[in-house]
């Protein structure tokens, strides 16, 4: 590693003083949004995480970890390979497609210990994969150090395929969320455009791990005999969103689907969620490098239907205890991304609803589908009560990542560069 200046203007990065206020819709409790840019000119912002004091790690895809402190003052602290004005910069880290420094997410010992862990992809080993790791930050939060790589694992796709975004780097997953309820650290992966992964019971891509600080397996781990202890559950896709049920603590991801039926799912400890690409099966033939997962035509629109009976995201007659969907955004795929609940009176109506973000993904024809969707999703995870578009001021964007602030107000970060909080009046 190689210490740089940290000399990147903080005047990019100050909080916009427009304040956007939208009227109140539906009925009376619910509320009128406000909305104020608290970061732009980023490039690709990927994911945040809150302390307390409104202290927000965030990251950029292609960039690194930084820090913006409650004055506003941002301080870069972790930079990738070939980047400038960090305090750090680790040359094994590296971005590539969809695959660089992705998720974040604070120890819930901050205040004791002041550990952060960030999931990137690295080539510290030969292939390349993907690691979660491990850095505590400075009194000051200039600086990071201690660096423990506690998964070293995670498959990484490491050359282009002929597929649909069929670059090196595709299909990396990458959210990283401490459970409230257990303690425990959740890992999102990808299927890396790799039929073999999903159900591979040894390599730890298309699933959810559930490890300790430590990255060793979490105790209660019940995944299939011969599997990894680490997995929690597999049979993933490409999970970017995670979050756990207020109530019941119950982990909710949403998961990419090819070409049709994004989905969300509440998972169930050493479930299957039933994504098998392999050719010469289920009724399938052969498939551009030994990968299924946007047949039949893969490069051609067709009818969403057709193609999910085809090659579903959930393939309940070949793995028939495979767990449920809760829902499928209406057989489209529109590229869901980030989860999380609104929680707190000051929501109204919403208070306890699962929000989800899609990127917009249009393809045959269908609808784009850049927006933000409010949910009310059944205490048990099998079902939605009622789907709705939640008004956001700044309108359509590719909303990447979406967290609950300390104070309760939301915040999303789109690939356009910006991080907006959204409060509730």
């Amino acid at each position: 590693m190689s210490h740089k200046p940290t000399l990147r203007p903080l005047s990019a990065f100050i909080a916009s003083a427009m304040i956007i206020g939208l009227p109140a819709v539906a009925t009376a409790n619910e509320p009128e949004l406000s909305q104020s840019e608290v970061l732009t000119g980023l490039e690709n912002p990927w994911d945040m995480a809150f302390l307390p004091d409104g202290t927000m790690f965030y990251t950029e895809r292609c960039l690194g970890l930084s820090v913006r402190l409650p004055d506003g003052v941002v301080e870069h602290l972790l930079g990738m390979e070939g980047t400038e004005e960090y305090a750090i910069t680790a040359d094994d880290l590296v971005c590539e497609g969809q695959a660089g420094m992705n998720g974040v997410a604070i120890d819930p010992d901050f205040d004791e210990n002041r550990t952060v862990y960030v999931y990137s992809a690295s080539t510290m080993s030969e292939p390349r994969t993907n690691r979660v790791l491990r850095m505590t930050v400075n009194s000051e939060f200039t600086e990071v150090s201690d660096r423990t790589d506690i998964v070293e694992d995670i498959p990484y796709k490491p050359a282009a395929t002929d597929h649909p975004f069929g670059d090196a780097g595709a299909h990396n997953g990458g959210r990283i969320r401490f459970s409230p309820e257990d303690g425990y650290l959740y890992v999102t992966t990808g299927d890396n455009h790799n039929s073999e992964i999903p159900q591979s019971p040894e390599l730890i891509g298309g699933k959810v791990l559930r490890i300790d600080r430590d990255g060793e397996a979490a105790e209660g781990n019940e995944p299939p005999e011969g599997f990894d202890p680490r997995i929690y559950t597999y049979g993933h896709r490409n999970v970017q969103g995670i979050t756990f049920h207020p109530s019941t603590g119950q982990p909710i991801v949403t998961e990419h689907g090819p070409w049709h039926s994004d989905e969300i799912n509440a998972l169930v400890n050493g479930g299957n969620s039933g994504w098998d690409p392999k050719p010469n099966m289920a009724g399938r033939g052969d498939c551009p490098d030994d990968y299924c997962g946007y047949e039949p035509n893969q490069t051609e629109g067709m009818d969403p239907k057709e193609r999910a009976a085809y090659m579903p995201v959930t393939d309940f007659e070949t793995y028939p205890d495979a767990m449920q969907p809760a829902w499928k955004n209406d057989g489209l795929s529109q590229g869901i991304s980030s989860a999380e609940f609104l929680v707190g009176e000051q929501w109204g109506d919403w208070d306890g609803r699962l929000i989800v973000g899609f990127m917009g993904i249009g393809f045959g024809g269908t609808p784009v589908g850049q927006r933000i969707n409010l949910i009310d999703i059944a205490e048990d995870g099998l079902s939605v009560n009622d789907v709705t578009e939640l008004p956001v001021p700044m309108g359509a964007a590719r909303f990447r990542s979406i967290v609950l602030g300390p104070e309760g107000d939301l915040y999303m970060a789109v690939d356009e560069g910006s991080i907006y909080r959204i409060t509730p009046e």
